[in-house]
């Protein structure tokens, strides 16, 4: 039977049919994949600046330079160029392209190689690691358009557009949420009940006390503080210190105290006739250094932008006294919260230092700032002598583990609290925890008078145990009623992660020897262009006995030590010695040089320090520089050769270390040499660590 369709019927038929196949393509484009935009970093940009725990990103051309650091072989540490890591690991080359990051846990060592037409460099230990990919998105993740970085800034985006991200997965997983939510920065003020008032102005008199009986009763006492505290009287006393074998007595600071209403009367505190100040301008301090406190919360997840591991070795030794015992509790108390204590931020634990070293609470033990005070509120005093060296010896071995909540994946800082100075040497203790990766800061009070210098056992000492000497990691305070003034400029110190890489750096890590060509084709006025780039080079690094130190050896026929690594410590003496070197003149006998500087300079080298030699010659020498140079190489010593005028290139390229383009240097005319001064420190520099240490 057929029925026959009239027109109205037909046209509603393919209406129909039409609106579906409408709809149908509509509805297709929607469930198609939003396109991903890919957010461009510069070459210069670090993993550990960016929040994001996975990115793709989009590197530029031109990343595959010295100046862009890379640390690491495969897994690279957070403080690494993202883009010149991904051209060393082979996923993009110098024209640039997309790439996938994704952060990991830190490593207790980086490799350093040279791979891809780049040169990685080694690391003992760093907080956080990433790896890099192809920039293909993985099935599951969100990718953010735009990235987060620790300074709250995110990449500009180009376009006016509104880019949606890319989503392969419905639901977008916790870790990429979380990951996404920039915390919103917020400031508290001080709590007046944990500050320390400055001692008032209004003169006083003074009363000497005694402290013969004390120092009868405390075996071992290097010095005594014994002073008088009164509790509505303005009279303050002075401070007598007895030390071993010596009649030194030294004046405590006159201040007045007063206890408030119902507080014990040992817990009295200076009063002040005005409001205590913030300015640091007494110690040297700028206000740029100031830094609002994180708020608190009984459960806290701490402040993010510092998430650092801290280790405060506290002064318990007789010698600081229960008042100031009491004091440095009030300023460890008041770091804690101007830290922002908390599981996303910093950790911070105890040790106490006397005779022997013991932990108050590690890093786990407390994870908010409320709970830290009131623990640290409760210390006792252990008393003894101040052996800060054994305290740091202790520290290194036993604090930061695994099973004392080292996360791994945040700096590692000890922060040394001094009254006056230590009882025994703390420069090896220093120099081994520094090698390990721990970053020391030291907070000294009430420093040695002119007087009293003759009893410190060593001398300088905060000098040679932290990471520099330019000031940053070291503080001092002329009074224990200062103490207070330093808690912002130390909290903004510690959380500066960007300079928390002490350990050694390419500046201070070295024993540089240059090898000097006196032959008589020199010349006088170019021997002294010589010393000239000799001394340009030697003052960019930090010299001192702990740091950098640098050796001098003339030839010519025969060979001439000019000075030894350990003759000169400071950077101006050594300049004075090199403009004190005397033009030789004679015969040019290069691999006998190598050989003389091998025994007399690089064979007294110091443990953990790299063995730099740089040669300067101007001709072919008389006899073989091969063995020679090989026997250095054998032996540790980086070597770097630098030609002049009639030198051959073939003895300069076997002198230097593989690879010779980064190692050799020529140059037509002594005048020209400037031009290799910032090269060579700076290929120094990008190979540091990456060789063997003696």
């Amino acid at each position: 039977l057929i029925v026959p369709l009239f027109p109205d019927t037909v046209f509603f038929v393919l209406g129909v049919f039409l609106i579906c196949t409408y709809a149908a393509k509509e509805a297709t484009k929607k469930t198609k994949k939003a396109k991903l935009y890919v957010p461009q970093i510069d070459c210069d940009v670090k993993a550990g600046k960016i929040i994001n725990p996975e990115f793709i990103a989009k590197c530029p051309p031109g990343c595959q330079d010295v100046k862009y650091r890379v640390y690491g072989t495969d897994i690279y540490a957070s403080f690494s160029s993202v883009c010149n890591a991904a051209i060393h690991s082979g996923i993009i080359d110098n024209a640039g392209g997309k790439i996938l990051v994704q952060k990991v846990a830190g490593h207790s060592g980086y490799r350093g190689s040279f791979s891809n037409g780049v040169r990685s460099l080694s690391l003992p230990r760093w907080r956080e690691s990433f790896l890099v990919s192809e920039g293909k998105p993985r099935k599951g993740v969100t990718y953010p358009s735009t990235l987060e970085y620790s300074s709250s800034k995110s990449t500009a985006v180009k376009s006016g557009k509104v880019r949606k991200e890319y989503q392969t997965s419905p639901v977008p997983t916790p870790a990429t949420q979380m990951a996404t939510t920039t915390p919103t920065p917020t400031t508290t003020t001080t709590d007046p009940s944990t500050t320390t008032p400055k001692p008032t102005t209004t003169p006083a008199t003074t009363r000497t006390t005694t402290v013969a009986a004390a120092a009868k009763t405390r075996a071992g006492l290097h010095r005594v503080r014994d002073i008088a505290f009164r509790g509505t009287s303005t009279s303050a006393s002075n401070r007598n210190i007895l030390r071993p074998n010596t009649g030194i007595q030294r004046q405590e600071p006159v201040a007045a105290f007063r206890r408030a209403a119902g507080s014990p009367a040992h817990l009295g505190q200076p009063t002040s006739t005005h409001q205590r100040s913030l300015s640091f301008l007494s110690l040297g301090f700028s206000s740029k250094e100031e830094l609002n406190p994180k708020p608190l919360e009984s459960i806290s997840q701490g402040n993010p932008n510092c998430k650092v591991d801290l280790s405060f070795l506290m002064d318990g030794s007789w010698s600081i006294g229960k008042r100031r015992f009491q004091l440095q509790k009030q300023f460890l108390g008041n770091v804690a919260q101007a830290l922002g204590i908390g599981s996303a931020g910093p950790l911070m634990g105890i040790v106490q230092y006397g005779n022997d070293p013991s932990t108050e609470f590690n890093l786990k033990t407390y994870a908010n700032s409320k709970d830290l005070r009131n623990a640290i509120e409760k210390i006792p005093q252990k008393g003894g002598l101040s052996n800060v060296g054994k305290a740091l010896s202790f520290v290194n071995k036993n604090f930061f583990s695994d099973a004392n909540g080292n996360r791994g994946g945040a700096p590692n800082v000890v922060v040394v609290i001094v009254d006056g100075w230590p009882t025994d040497p703390v420069e090896e203790a220093s120099r081994l925890a520094r090698e390990s990766g721990i970053n020391i800061f030291f907070v000294t009070i009430e420093a040695a008078a002119e007087s009293e210098k003759q009893n410190v056992i060593e001398p300088n000492f905060v000098d040679k145990a932290v990471c520099r000497t330019n000031g940053f990691y070291s503080i001092n305070v002329p009074s224990w009623f200062s103490l207070h003034k330093v808690v912002q400029p130390l909290v903004k110190r510690v959380c500066d992660t960007d300079r928390l890489m002490c350990s050694k750096t390419c500046l201070n890590s070295a024993d540089i020897g240059f090898v000097i060509d006196g032959s008589s084709s020199v010349g006088t006025g170019n021997f002294r262009t010589v010393l000239q780039f000799v001394a340009n080079i030697s003052k960019e690094f930090e010299i001192s006995d702990t740091d950098t130190r640098i050796g001098a050896v003339q030839y010519t026929y025969e060979q001439r030590l000019e000075f030894s690594f350990d003759e000169y410590s400071t950077k101006q003496d050594v300049l004075s010695a090199i403009k004190r070197i005397s033009y030789w003149s004679g015969g040019t006998s290069t691999g006998a040089a190598i050989s003389y500087a091998s025994e007399q300079l690089f064979s007294k080298s110091k443990p953990n320090k790299r063995k730099i030699m740089i040669l300067i010659t101007d001709g072919r020498s008389y006899d073989d520089v091969r063995v020679p140079a090989m026997a250095a190489h054998q032996n540790g010593v980086i070597a770097y050769s630098i030609g002049v005028a009639w030198a051959a290139q073939d003895e300069l390229e076997a002198i230097a270390t593989d690879p010779d383009k980064e190692h050799s240097f020529f140059v037509d005319e002594f005048d020209n040499l400037y031009r290799f001064v910032n090269q060579l420190i700076q290929n120094i520099c990008t190979e540091f660590n990456s060789q063997p240490r003696n």
